[in-house]
């Protein structure tokens, strides 16, 4: 056998393997967890406001000095800010939640995110909430990132 067959025969050899470790380094997906009606809400009614395209119903589920912190650009504060930077957002979107916790007026929720319910998660979310004076839990900060390596 020719020395460039061997050498070809060898590199396709440790790019299946490099390959196979690489699908054998990706955890499992955490498993979602069961959240208080008053939590769930929150992002029941994300998913609504994106799927339906909804600037304005998104916007409002932030508190009136929340953030949205988008990647690859500044940070966006307050409900009129936020409601301009989704003008043109949304789809298909479904979200579900692996942790969360609260402690008096403030909470967070820690999730995945994927284009419909089942799929395999694109990406990931952290939610910081508050909650109003009528027990309304509010969007202090939204951060979520894709689960891509790009």
């Amino acid at each position: 056998m020719p020395v460039t067959a061997i050498v070809i025969n060898i590199l396709l050899m440790m790019a299946v393997l490099a390959r196979g470790q690489q699908i054998a380094d990706v955890p499992p997906p955490q498993p979602t967890v069961q959240m208080p009606a008053a939590l769930a809400r929150v992002l029941t009614d994300y998913e609504a406001a994106w799927r339906s395209r909804n600037a304005a119903a998104l916007a409002s589920l932030f508190a009136e000095d929340g953030f949205v912190l988008p990647g690859g650009f500044p940070p966006v504060r307050g409900r009129a800010e936020i409601e301009r930077h989704y003008a043109h957002s949304g789809g298909p979107l479904s979200l579900r939640a692996i942790a969360f916790a609260t402690e008096g007026a403030v909470g967070y929720i820690i999730g995945g995110y994927a284009r419909e319910k089942g799929e395999p998660d694109i990406g990931k979310f952290t939610l910081t909430l508050r909650r109003s004076s009528n027990g309304r839990w509010l969007i202090v900060s939204d951060m979520d990132n894709s689960n891509s390596r790009r």
